[in-house]
C-alpha cells in the first residue's frame, strides 16, 4: 500500500507540473503538425504505429545502473528494423548487443564484457484510433531469445515475451499528451553450465503513467511513473518484490526523417519479500535505468 500511494502521489505531482505549463501554451502551437506518439513518453510507449509503407532503422539502448554494493552497469542495445505494412500493423525485428560492467555487487560475479545478446521481434496492432476515439490503444507482443542473462551477464538460454497495452490521449491539441502502459512479461531461463538444471520461470507486471509537453514544434519534454511487480513463476505465482520508478523524458525531432528520445528513471520506493527492512528493491530491479534511442526513417 505504501508503494502504491507513493506512485499515485508521483503521478499527481507530474500532472500538476505539466498541466501548469500547458496553461501558458502559445497560440502558435495550434498550427504545429501532428506528431507520432510512440516514442514521446520514455519507457512508456505511445499508441502510434507510423504511416503506411514507412520504414525505420534505429539504435535503442536500455541501461540499468546500481545494485546492492559495488559497481553495476548492464545494458542491451537493439539494432531495430521497423516497417509498417498498413495503418494498423507495425513490425520490428533485429539482433541486440549486451554489455555488463560489474564489480563488488552482492550475489553477482565481477564481469566486464560486450557480447552478442540475442534476437527480438515485435508486432503492434492499432486497436483504437484517435480519429474515432478520444483514447488511442495499441496492443503489442515482443518475443525475445537471449543468450546473455540481462542481470548477471552469464551465458544462458532465455526466452521472454513482453505483452503490452499502450494507450494515449491528446489533452491539448498538438501540445500535451497523456500516455499509459499495462505490462505482462513472462520468461524462462536455463543455465547450460549446470548439468541437469531445469528451466526457471519468472514474470513481471507493471503499469505506467506519463505526460509529454511540447515546448517547441520539434521538442517534447515530460515525466513518467512506473510501478513494477516481480514474481517467481510464469503466471505470477509467488510475489517477490516491487519497485516504483519516476523520471524525466525527452523527444527531439531532428528533421522530418530523424529523431532522438531519452529517459532516465530512478527507483524511489520498493519492497523485497526477503528483506522486509529494504526501502528499495535492488534484487529484481536496478537503482536507476536509462533509455536512449536514435532513429532514421526512409
Amino acid at each position: 500500500m505504501r508503494v502504491i500511494t507513493f506512485a499515485g502521489a508521483g503521478c499527481a505531482v507530474i500532472c500538476l507540473c505539466l498541466s501548469s505549463l500547458a496553461v501558458h501554451a502559445q497560440p502558435t502551437s495550434q498550427q504545429w503538425r501532428e506528431i507520432e506518439t510512440k516514442y514521446i513518453f520514455g519507457f512508456t510507449e505511445g499508441s502510434g504505429v507510423g504511416l503506411e509503407g514507412e520504414k525505420e532503422f534505429s539504435l535503442d539502448t536500455e541501461a540499468r545502473l546500481g545494485k546492492s554494493g559495488g559497481h553495476y552497469y548492464a545494458s542491451e542495445t537493439k539494432f531495430e528494423y521497423e516497417f509498417t505494412p498498413n495503418q494498423y500493423v507495425q513490425f520490428e525485428l533485429g539482433p541486440f548487443a549486451s554489455a555488463h560492467s560489474i564489480k563488488g555487487v552482492d550475489g553477482l560475479d565481477d564481469r566486464s564484457q560486450l557480447a552478442f545478446g540475442g534476437f527480438f521481434g515485435e508486432m503492434r496492432y492499432l486497436l483504437l484510433d484517435r480519429s474515432t476515439s478520444p483514447v488511442a490503444v495499441t496492443l503489442s507482443a515482443e518475443p525475445e531469445w537471449r543468450r546473455i542473462d540481462e542481470t548477471s551477464g552469464e551465458v544462458v538460454d532465455n526466452f521472454e515475451l513482453e505483452l503490452k497495452v499502450n494507450a494515449d490521449a491528446e489533452l491539448i491539441k498538438n501540445t500535451l499528451y497523456l500516455g499509459s502502459n499495462l505490462l505482462y512479461e513472462p520468461e524462462i531461463t536455463h543455465d547450460p553450465d549446470h548439468i541437469g538444471a531445469g528451466w526457471e520461470p519468472e514474470s513481471k507486471v507493471g503499469i505506467s503513467g506519463a505526460l509529454s509537453y511540447r515546448v517547441a514544434s520539434s521538442v517534447l519534454i515530460g515525466a513518467e511513473v512506473w510501478y513494477l511487480r516481480h514474481y517467481d513463476g510464469a503466471w505470477l505465482n509467488n510475489f517477490t518484490g516491487d519497485a516504483v520508478y519516476v523520471g524525466p523524458t525527452l523527444f527531439v525531432q531532428l528533421n522530418p526523417k530523424m529523431f532522438i528520445s531519452a529517459a532516465w528513471d530512478v527507483q524511489v520506493a520498493g519492497s523485497d519479500v526477503e528483506d522486509a527492512a529494504a526501502k528499495l528493491n535492488l534484487a529484481e530491479f536496478s537503482r536507476q535505468r536509462a533509455k536512449f534511442k536514435v532513429a532514421v526513417e526512409f
